[in-house]
């Protein structure tokens, strides 16, 4: 069994690189099978996943490309997390939970002890310390300095996800009987039990203030939780089949949720009313397991049984990085020896040189030097790029992409690309103008 799913990553990643078959160049895809689990860097550059191809992996997220590959696990890998800026802690059905050095993709230490799969991570914020929930039916704090469980919680059912809540000071478990735990770390015992959902917890968020906590189940409800007074806040429905996943947004306003029927709802967890619901996944059968926000708020990242990972921008709904299918346009770039050519392949992932082009999560650039900022008919633009006034040219161009999008235009689709080097960023205005300018016309 290990070998087959071995052998089936490794032929997809051998696919795709050869361009013989496998995805096309477009959402995060080298997976080879369902992907579990999904965390964002603190700083938004970076994604990592794991999957039921025994693997995690880190994302570059602006370029969606993959980074590097975190292979050690004998099973699925089921929940992934990012410790600091350069290390990662991944579980699986292996019963064990690993902690990896980034920069070398190799392993650092193995955490062992749970006797059943283990489901539920979470790091503190001070990355001194993991938990990890386990159909063992326990929870157990690590100490990650010395790779030890320092205490061990017993929960009444096997559980499935675990969170930090309260600054670090406790830790809340749902399990298979529908019930979160709560438990004081300080003292090693429990603070009580929210009870209400009618079957088992999927998914935890804690609010960026630790004061409140969010929970999805399979009776597909989610409920938020007030972990003060423990008690029930408010219950949201709009799901129609189970929930898996459940995350607060950076600014504790609102909330993600998806599931079984490939449905994305940004919920207001003020009036308990939807935001936006969108049908991220098309195909039948096709499972969101999980979701999370960019640290900015602008971008929703979803890890789906089809083995991708996407991303959408949450204003507008519209899916980021989308290549087109059946693409078969002229690329110049390609076989150019301009020195801004390199770095325009970042630019060619969004966006089409032609106005009849194939559609793309960007819009085309045909006549883009003069063009009013915002001006392209048909394009579903963010609010970012509507009522302004400016046009494209060198200068608004160059500024862009050294503010980079997010400051540039606030709200825009564009994830965070930057060109940091002055002289590579020269090269690239000067390419994007020797593409989209008409000959003879200046």
């Amino acid at each position: 069994m290990v070998k087959a799913v071995v052998t089936l990553s490794f032929l997809v990643s051998l696919f795709v690189f050869l361009g013989v078959a496998g995805p096309a160049n477009a959402d995060m895809s080298g997976h080879g099978g369902m992907v579990r689990a999904l965390d964002v860097s603190n700083d938004g550059r970076q994604v990592l996943s794991g999957s039921f191809d025994f693997t995690a992996r880190l994302w570059d997220f602006a370029e969606q490309k993959e980074i590097g590959v975190l292979d050690d696990h004998e099973g699925p890998v089921t929940s992934v997390k990012f410790i600091g800026a350069d290390r990662a802690l991944t579980a699986s059905d292996d019963k064990t939970a690993i902690v990896w050095d980034l920069k070398t993709f190799k392993p650092i230490q193995r955490l062992e002890g749970h006797e059943h799969k283990v489901m539920g991570l979470a790091v503190s914020n001070d990355a001194k310390h993991a938990a990890t929930g386990s159909w063992d039916r326990t929870v157990r704090l690590w100490d990650l300095n010395q790779g030890k469980a320092i205490q061990v919680f017993r929960h009444s059912s096997a559980v499935n996800t675990v969170v930090f809540t309260e600054s670090g000071k406790t830790i809340a478990a749902g399990g298979h009987d529908g019930k979160i735990w709560v438990w004081d770390i300080g003292s090693g015992r429990s603070k009580g039990v929210l009870e209400g959902h009618e079957l088992g917890i999927t998914g935890l968020s804690a609010s960026p203030d630790g004061k409140r906590l969010l929970s999805s189940s399979i009776d597909k409800t989610l409920r938020l939780w007030d972990l003060k007074t423990m008690t029930e806040v408010k219950v949201y429905k709009e799901h129609e089949a189970p929930v898996y996943t459940v995350a607060f947004s950076p600014d504790g306003k609102t909330a993600l949720s998806a599931g079984r029927e490939g449905t994305l709802v940004h919920w207001n967890l003020t009036d308990g009313n939807p935001l936006r619901v969108i049908r991220a996944i098309r195909a039948r059968k096709t499972i969101i397991w999980s979701a999370a926000f960019s640290p900015d708020g602008r971008f929703v990242l979803t890890a789906s049984s089809d083995d991708l990972i996407r991303v959408w921008h949450l204003e507008s709904g519209d899916r980021i990085g989308l290549a087109a299918e059946g693409d078969n346009e002229p690329k110049p770039w390609l076989d150019s020896d301009h020195p801004g050519a390199q770095v325009y392949k970042k630019c060619a992932r969004c966006h089409s040189l032609s106005a009849d082009g194939k559609g793309r999560s960007g819009p085309h650039f045909a006549g883009l030097f003069g063009r009013a900022a915002g001006s392209v008919e048909g394009y579903n633009y963010s609010s970012a790029l509507t009522g302004v006034d400016f046009r494209w040219n060198k200068k608004t161009l160059y500024d862009l992409f050294d503010q980079g999008p997010a400051k540039y235009l606030p709200g825009t689709k564009m994830p965070m690309q930057l060109v940091p080097d002055p002289k590579q960023l020269t090269q690239l205005v000067e390419y994007l103008k020797e593409l989209t300018v008409e000959k003879g016309r200046d």
